[in-house]
């Protein structure tokens, strides 16, 4: 009798459930949103709020695994998928803008990230950059292009407190050309270097805190934040993009 399949303690899956490559949002309801994409998906695991499906499109196994907030809950769900055979991860999620001509609806592609969170220092120190992937970057880019979806490629600010802003930093990564700020790139960028995997990300602007658009409190049936129109649009945008950048490494 063969042995029973192992399974990752928090996302519940094992070794023949997830692809070689995984996209990693943070919203567990994009993750069936990212799977409708697919040419087919099946859900393969749903625990602790880390929902999992895995699919194929034009003939590319793909996962999608969502991540929760933050860069804790994101370094649980790479640790597993890793031990499992993901070996390339590209976040699809949102962001806020630090830049006043980056407005909801646009779309970054971050080329590296700020560490200003404590999950990646438990790993390795400051010092250590966390870089996305060259091959993965410039599959996004290429992807982008090829559908004609206009990116801004360039380094985000990864931050653990989302109700926790310093006013001055933000005008100081501003300054310095950083794009935006998100919750989980950086964790993501410096697990994948460490263990020798490859990690992008492409990621919606779903707010500007430049001009005090960042998401916030709203009546019930407002499209606003996340849920205006153009972002929405944007969404199935970064997808599109996503799954067209692993055709592409695949092709490689």
């Amino acid at each position: 009798m063969a042995p029973e399949k192992r399974l990752q303690p928090h996302i519940m899956c094992g070794v023949g459930d997830v692809a070689r490559y995984a996209f990693l949002p943070g919203d567990p309801q994009r993750v069936e949103r990212i799977a409708s994409h697919f040419d087919e998906a099946r859900k393969v695991g749903d625990y602790r709020g880390y929902v999992t499906y895995t699919g194929e499109a034009g003939g590319v196994g793909i996962s999608a695994c969502s991540t929760g907030i933050g860069c804790p809950s994101a370094a649980i769900v790479v640790e597993e998928l890793m031990r499992i055979g993901v070996e390339t991860f590209i976040r699809v999620g949102t962001t806020g803008s630090l830049q006043p001509g980056l407005d909801s609806g646009d779309i970054v592609v971050a080329t590296a990230a700020v560490r200003g969170e404590g999950t990646s220092r438990s790993y390795v120190p400051v010092e250590y950059p966390a870089a996305a992937s060259l091959d993965v970057t410039l599959a996004l880019l290429d992807a982008a292009e090829e559908f004609g979806v206009k990116v801004h490629p360039g380094i985000v600010l990864s931050t653990d407190a989302y109700y926790g802003g310093n006013e001055e930093a933000l005008r100081t990564y501003g300054a310095a050309n950083v794009l935006s700020i998100e919750m989980e790139a950086s964790t993501i960028f410096t697990l994948a270097t460490l263990r020798g995997k490859r990690a992008g990300a492409i990621m919606v602007v779903d707010g500007n805190l430049v001009k005090g658009t960042g998401k916030g409190e709203f009546e019930p049936g407002d499209k606003t934040g996340e849920l205006a129109d153009r972002v929405q649009s944007s969404i199935d945008d970064e997808i599109r993009v996503a799954i067209r950048a692993c055709q592409i490494l695949e092709e490689a």
